[in-house]
């Protein structure tokens, strides 16, 4: 009898042992999980996203960010001095040349007759800035980025190649500035214009980047300066 009642003590046991096994087994399969410990993103990188402050024309350090969706509307979160406009502009200029003022955060589109295009554009950090005369001698849509290997060293987080879309950084088209790294290009990042933030390229919002496109052929003469005196 005693011999018998251990026996059954011993299979009930072994039974629930069993059971709380393929139990803990269950629950780790198809149970609840605990979050992965997650690794901080460094600043600037993927889905970190970066909100300017202080006013307009300030000096910012933001990184690209890739993946960044930017709104329908992206000029909603420009101030309104950055919008799209026709402006009156001075300038001994033929009609067609585009004329960037770094200090301003403005690229102008020479019409004539004293008049020009104006757009909002974010410009290049501090280190980044620069002046010069270029030709645009490519165009693209949806432009791929690739990332210079400088780039790569400051921000070691950002991809080695992204394709053209939504989420890149260079948004909806490019200009290529001659043979230079440098580009005039969309963003994802429409907060960013009037910032200091690149580095050294000239970013505008996807809507203007469009139009801008539009208007001018490969070939056009390009003069980056830090001040357009008017």
């Amino acid at each position: 009898m005693t011999s018998a009642l251990k026996t059954i003590g011993l299979a009930m046991a072994c039974h629930m042992g069993l059971a709380l096994l393929c139990g803990g087994a269950y629950a780790q399969a198809f149970g609840p999980r605990s979050a992965p410990n997650a690794t901080p993103l460094p600043p600037g990188a993927v889905g970190n996203v970066s909100v300017p402050r202080g006013a307009p024309g300030a000096t910012m350090d933001i990184g690209d960010q890739p993946g960044l969706v930017p709104p329908e509307d992206d000029t909603a979160q420009m101030d309104p001095a950055y919008r799209r406009q026709p402006v009156y502009f001075r300038t001994t200029e033929a009609p067609g040349t585009i004329i960037i003022s770094t200090s301003d955060r403005y690229l102008y589109l020479v019409e004539g007759n004293n008049r020009a295009m104006r757009y909002g554009i974010g410009v290049g950090r501090d280190g980044f800035q620069w002046q010069g005369l270029e030709k645009i001698s490519r165009k693209a849509e949806w432009p791929d980025w690739t990332p210079p290997a400088e780039m790569i060293q400051r921000q070691p987080y950002l991809p080695r190649f992204m394709a053209g879309g939504p989420g890149n950084p260079m948004g909806a088209r490019a200009l290529y500035l001659g043979g230079t790294v440098y580009r005039i290009h969309g963003t994802n990042q429409p907060d960013t214009i009037g910032y200091a933030v690149s580095s050294g390229c000239f970013r505008l919002v996807n809507s203007d980047i469009i139009d801008l496109y539009g208007r001018v052929p490969v070939g056009t003469k390009v003069i980056i300066r830090q001040a357009v005196t008017l």
